[in-house]
């Protein structure tokens, strides 16, 4: 067993203590309940796939089985020190795979610090670009230390090992109206689970998926496009997914009354287990790549 290996161990069993110890406060579908996990945390067989909770945005971060860590966007800047803590905390002082879905600074607001203080592999990003001062710090942290972008689109692949595949699915086309289309989405597939992680991908970026990836659209959780908008995650993408599990993640109180009811009204009509880091915190499946119970996922809120 090698140190991140060992690291990610300890760090899976001190959040399990802590789910055990700690009064978890959030819904899902089903009611309110506190979460442990039956799932072994042998490090070696054990993939986690954590959504940050970093108030109204995206951040994912994902341990892999052998030893690697992908994150999948950074929330707003002000996050960044929290978000990279997080990632040490677990052992890490290198991301192998980086995923930024779309320029926004809702999702790549920290990036350019995390780039800056963290050893980096792989880079993925979609062919779109913006004139904020985050974004052109993300460009710059990047040219500085020399690493090169690969662009995220349909069809492109990410080479993990036997057990576990990653592929693009969006975006389809080279220009949308809107930047959110540009999202990169991202499954990700360990053995027989799946999660499927959308950014902000709008009504036009499913369509075109639907007509291009259908068969690919099948996941066991599902990352809630665009915090639970109501022109997300519409019912023939929803239907196509067909999850176990949802996350949106969506700040507290926040000014666009995301989730909006539309959309909790497809997941529950669904019978869609879903969690949500406004009032769930951060969120955790662990999984062994059989299969994902209730007792697997984790929530944590801070006070």
């Amino acid at each position: 067993m090698n140190s991140k290996q060992r690291n990610s161990l300890i760090s899976v069993i001190l959040v399990l203590v802590v789910a055990v110890a700690v009064a978890v406060s959030g819904r899902v579908s089903s009611g309110d309940e506190e979460k442990t996990s039956s799932v072994s945390a042998d490090s070696s067989s054990v993939m986690t796939v954590t959504f940050v909770d970093v108030g109204q945005g995206d951040c994912e971060f994902i341990e892999f089985p052998n030893g690697e860590c992908m994150l999948i966007d950074s929330g707003e800047k002000y996050y960044s020190d929290e978000v990279e803590e997080k990632i040490s905390q677990a052992g890490y002082s290198k991301i192998d795979y980086l995923v930024a879905t779309h320029p926004h600074t809702d999702h790549m607001g920290g990036m350019s610090s995390i780039i800056e203080d963290f050893d980096i592999g792989e880079i993925y990003m979609p062919y779109a670009t913006s004139n904020t001062k985050a974004f052109e710090d993300m460009l710059t942290a990047i040219d500085g230390k020399g690493l090169t972008i690969n662009t995220a689109k349909a069809g492109t692949e990410i080479t993990f090992t036997d057990d576990i595949t990653g592929e693009f699915l969006a975006p389809v086309s080279d220009s949308y109206q809107d930047t959110n289309d540009y999202s990169a989405v991202l499954k990700l597939t360990y053995n027989d689970v799946s999660f499927l992680f959308t950014g902000d991908a709008g009504e036009d970026s499913e369509a075109e998926m639907l007509e291009n990836s259908y068969s690919s659209l099948d996941a066991d959780v599902l990352k809630v496009g665009h915090h639970g908008s109501k022109y997300s995650t519409c019912d023939e993408f929803l239907d196509a997914v067909s999850p176990e599990y949802a996350v949106i993640e969506c700040g507290e109180d926040n000014r666009y009354g995301h989730p909006h009811s539309e959309l909790t009204d497809r997941l529950d009509g669904r019978g869609i287990a879903y969690y949500r880091t406004d009032m769930n915190g951060s969120i955790t499946f662990v999984t062994d790549g059989i299969g994902i119970d209730a007792s697997s996922v984790l929530t944590y809120k801070e006070n």
